[in-house]
């Protein structure tokens, strides 16, 4: 009988740890990136022919879109090594790209970060044919960019804050600025303040036949510096940049056209730049004519200014307006007739696809209570346009094709998750990425009919490891606010949940304007395994999007206006006091957590939630929008001496002698977006309300506080703090 009982108790042990899986550590997240979803090495479409690329051990291979087989070996590793004394290998490179008639390749090598977007490399120019490797610059000094003319022949790069242009055949070198200098002057490449807001970090472009550059050049002399002390000696050094805050003057910024012939240099007179923007500038198919985009400083009025120049003649084919805000994209595509665009616009309330005829009217091409999230590709032969929406569900990311008179729309995709599609530049095949909640992404060739002719990366190996270590699905929640708002999250639950059982749950959050973290996609990896973790320790994990984010329209997005946190706050307080009301929900035992925006967030609903939470974690907030950059601020609040009110009662140091719970602030000391400023301001108004907090700060780490052991030291904090105090 004790014998029986006893193998009763063994097999309840080991069918319990099943259930569970092998335990998750933070270790296991992120030293041995257990469970994060692979892509396709260097996955690259060629410019002119149905063939890709990708990046194996042995070096660049080519292969057919339509069979699937492998072509040739483009670029071998043993003839890369060869041709660069054993200096060069795949392994070490970042990226590359091809000339349009796929006879070169830039290979980028040895890359490493300055913000968020910029870089600095090495370049050499490979040539297909004549298997010659040559440098770029030919020098040790990193360049900011390279890009290959269309023909291959010369390259545009820009260094120390100056542009050139190199003849890949010669070697000669063309100086084309000659003004540039750190914190003063920079030539053809963003300030900080553009890459960060206007997805900007090359600013500069060759015109398709080769003849023209056009380039933007900033002048930051006005523009107020702010200093960050590195503790890396015994007296700390200091790390200053340009930085413009709220309300501060940005770069004087202008717009100059290069003749590579005639070695000239011009400057578009585009009237006054004091309080305006240049986020685009495109090249017509002809060469001649360049499309400049105008954003006045509200960034409500968009103007697309076309400048001829051989005549040097202007005018404004296309103006959007807001009265909010307009949101820069990549969505304005130029057809070949040189008279004819195609762009999206909110301008009836949800984002949605407009044919303009330049200078004349405008079209729409698709409507209704659902949003185009994006424009894949045209397909000006066959009049197609191809693109992404929500329209099967808000949750959800399909790819549709349409005729260019709005008609014939037709969903490529499954209607069931959320798709990434990358279109050849030929137009007959694309890559799709597919996820949806709980499935990992899935990569395949397609054709444009949408038939799926092969799976690339279908991360089966990451899949079988989850399912050791017993990770469990997500599930859609939504509910009701009082005001009548609609709301959906994303609810985790611990393995073998016990609805009669009460949990404490962890919501995390992020709440950005126009951002969405509740979707029909398995993304933010690293994050979704460390609430696996949680949950193996009994905590459920939820996350809602409240007003304020992406996909559901004008008036859902951009409530906040001039009152951002507000109602960002007020919907993660709902989402807590609706959790209460689930009978398997502790409701004394509700935290919150973000990062940055989600960071500040966390903040603010603590010290407004009346109790709504126990506990919350910072990590980089914002605490006050007057510390942060101009051109993000300003697009939702305008500036502090326009709306004081809208900064002063969104700022959680405000709320501050509010704080009623476990409060968890942390910062990198050079947060070169979010200054640790914010911290010590909050640390300041904690302080003199007398409140009880804790707070961590890592030396010398930015936004992305990584770098070693970081991270993992880090999330060991995060959930420590969890586990000890909810």
């Amino acid at each position: 009988m004790k014998k029986i009982v006893l193998f009763i108790i063994v097999l309840t042990t080991v069918l319990g740890s099943f259930g569970q899986g092998k335990k998750i550590s933070i270790e296991s997240i992120w030293d041995d990136f257990k469970f994060y979803p692979r892509g396709v090495s260097g996955y690259t479409a060629m410019p002119a022919s149905d063939y890709y690329t990708v990046v194996k051990r042995g070096g660049i291979e080519r292969y057919s879109f339509e069979t699937g087989d492998r072509v040739d070996m483009l670029l071998p590793n043993e003839t890369l090594s060869k041709l660069s004394d054993g200096k060069l290998n795949t392994g070490r490179l970042s990226g590359y790209s091809f000339s349009n008639d796929e006879k070169n390749i830039i290979l980028c090598f040895d890359e490493e970060s300055i913000w968020r977007r910029s870089t600095l490399a090495y370049y050499y120019v490979y040539n297909v044919e004549n298997k010659t490797l040559k440098m770029v610059a030919d020098t040790n000094t990193k360049l900011h960019f390279a890009e290959l003319s269309e023909d291959g022949q010369r390259v545009l790069f820009a260094r120390d804050c100056d542009l050139f242009i190199q003849d890949m055949n010669t070697g000669a070198i063309t100086q084309i600025t000659h003004d540039g200098e750190p914190n003063a002057i920079l030539n053809g490449y963003a300030d900080w303040v553009y890459e960060e807001e206007l997805d900007m970090s090359q600013a500069a472009s060759w015109s398709p036949d080769g003849s023209k550059v056009a380039f933007l050049r900033f002048d930051e002399r006005r523009v107020k510096e702010f200093t960050m002390p590195i503790y890396d000696e015994l007296y700390p050094t200091d790390f200053t940049y340009k930085y413009p805050k709220a309300g501060e003057d940005n770069s004087l910024v202008d717009v100059y056209i290069y003749d590579v012939a005639a070695k000239s240099l011009t400057r578009v007179d585009l009237g006054d730049n004091t309080n305006c923007y240049f986020p685009r500038v495109y090249w017509q198919p002809n060469s001649q004519d360049a499309i400049i985009l105008k954003l006045n400083r509200h960034q409500n009025r968009l103007d697309f200014i076309r400048y001829n120049t051989v005549t040097k003649q202007q005018d404004v084919v296309y103006t959007d307006e807001n009265d909010k805000w307009l949101d820069v994209t990549d969505d304005y595509y130029f057809l070949n007739d040189g008279k004819t665009m195609i762009v999206t616009s909110e301008r009836d309330g949800f984002n949605h696809i407009y044919k303009v005829t330049l200078g004349g009217g405008r079209v729409q091409l698709t409507s209704g209570n659902w949003e185009v999230n994006g424009i894949k590709f045209v397909n000006e032969k066959k009049k197609l346009i191809y693109y992404q929406s929500n329209e099967s569900g808000v949750l959800n990311r399909d790819l549709y094709v349409i005729n260019f008179d709005g008609k014939k729309k037709k969903m490529l995709s499954t209607g069931d998750g959320w798709n990434e599609s990358s279109f050849c530049p030929t137009g007959n095949y694309y890559r799709n990425q597919y996820s949806n909640l709980n499935t990992l992404p899935v990569y395949s060739i397609c054709n444009a009919s949408g038939k799926q002719l092969r799976v690339l990366n279908d991360n089966h190996a990451v899949k079988e490891t989850m399912d050791q270590y017993g990770f469990q699905p997500r599930e859609i929640i939504s509910f009701t606010t009082a005001d009548g708002t609609v709301l959906y999250g994303w609810m985790l639950k611990p393995a073998n949940f016990n609805p009669n059982k009460r949990y404490p749950v962890m919501m995390n959050c992020y709440g950005g304007p126009g951002s969405q973290q509740v979707m029909n996609a398995y993304s933010s990896a690293q994050d979704l395994a460390f609430y696996q973790m949680l949950a193996q320790h009994g905590y459920i994990s939820v996350c809602v999007d409240g007003r304020g984010t992406a996909t559901r329209g004008d008036a859902f997005k951009k409530v906040i206006y001039q009152q951002m946190g507000k109602y960002e706050a007020i919907d993660q307080i709902a989402a807590a006091n609706y959790l209460k009301t689930l009978p398997y929900v502790d409701g004394d035992r509700i935290g919150i957590w973000g990062w940055s925006f989600g960071g500040y967030l966390s903040a603010l609903s603590m010290f407004r939630g009346e109790g709504a939470f126990k506990m919350a974690i910072s990590v980089a907030p914002v605490t006050n929008w007057r510390y942060y950059d101009n051109i993000y601020t300003e697009r939702f609040m305008r500036t502090p001496q326009e709306n004081p009110d809208g900064y002063d009662l969104n700022s959680p140091t405000t709320y501050a002698d509010q704080l009623n719970g476990k409060y968890f602030l942390i910062h990198g000391t050079a947060d070169d977006n979010v200054h640790f400023q914010n911290a010590m301001e909050l640390v300041k108004g904690l302080n003199e309300a007398g409140k009880e907090y804790d707070q961590f700060f890592f030396p010398n780490k930015n936004h992305f506080i990584m770098g070693g052991n970081t991270r993992t030291y880090l999330y060991n904090k995060l959930a420590k703090y969890i586990m000890d105090n909810l």
